[in-house]
């Protein structure tokens, strides 16, 4: 049995796990709910998938826009999509923690927290032009770079996505933290 809040009340395990997923539901109806915050999660996530995807190879500019995907990176394409949406999403969330703080003392570790990490782990550093500029800026520490972000692009991808849910998380939980939700089990959708 895990204790809520209130000590007098136990909730099971499954119950407290449904009510952290519908706070995170909350949370999301909260922030986007406003058109601003969806235009920042909208255009944060098509930046970013523009970035991972030019430096994948995937996508290119010159001389004419081509989007080419072959076989072999069908699963960092899915890993760099999904990171592209939750970077969306949680940079939209934290500007809208931002300016609902005012007053408030926040702490700027947690609003760039997951975000520069997950950047960085989803650039192929061998495959791109990023390789090459590593490689002629720090000589042999950009090889060693260069190779350790290539042969540990996926786990460090996976990483990063985790890293972005806990940023979700924390910051739903934040969001949610100071209001009251009353579960009803009288409720006749159960």
């Amino acid at each position: 049995m895990v204790t809520n809040r209130n000590p007098t009340t136990k909730v099971s395990v499954k119950e407290s796990l449904v009510q952290q997923l519908e706070s995170m539901l909350i949370s999301i109806k909260l922030v986007f709910s406003h058109w601003t915050y969806i235009a920042i999660a909208g255009t944060t996530t098509t930046i970013f998938w523009i970035v991972f995807n030019v430096f994948e190879q995937l996508l290119f500019f010159s001389p004419i826009v081509v989007f080419y995907l072959p076989e072999d990176a069908i699963m960092g394409f899915i890993f760099s999509n999904i990171t592209a949406i939750l970077l969306g999403m949680v940079v939209s969330m934290n500007v809208y923690v931002f300016e609902h703080s005012r007053g408030k003392k926040l702490n700027a570790a947690s609003l760039f927290s997951a975000s520069s990490i997950s950047v960085l782990s989803s650039i192929c550093a061998s495959c791109s032009s990023l390789g090459i500029l590593l490689v002629s800026t720090l000589g042999g520490a950009g090889i060693t770079l260069s190779t350790f972000l290539s042969n540990y692009q996926t786990p460090l991808r996976i990483i990063s996505i985790a890293l972005l849910l806990w940023a979700y998380y924390s910051i739903s939980s934040r969001l949610t933290r100071s209001c009251n939700i009353v579960y009803d089990k009288s409720d006749p959708d159960d």
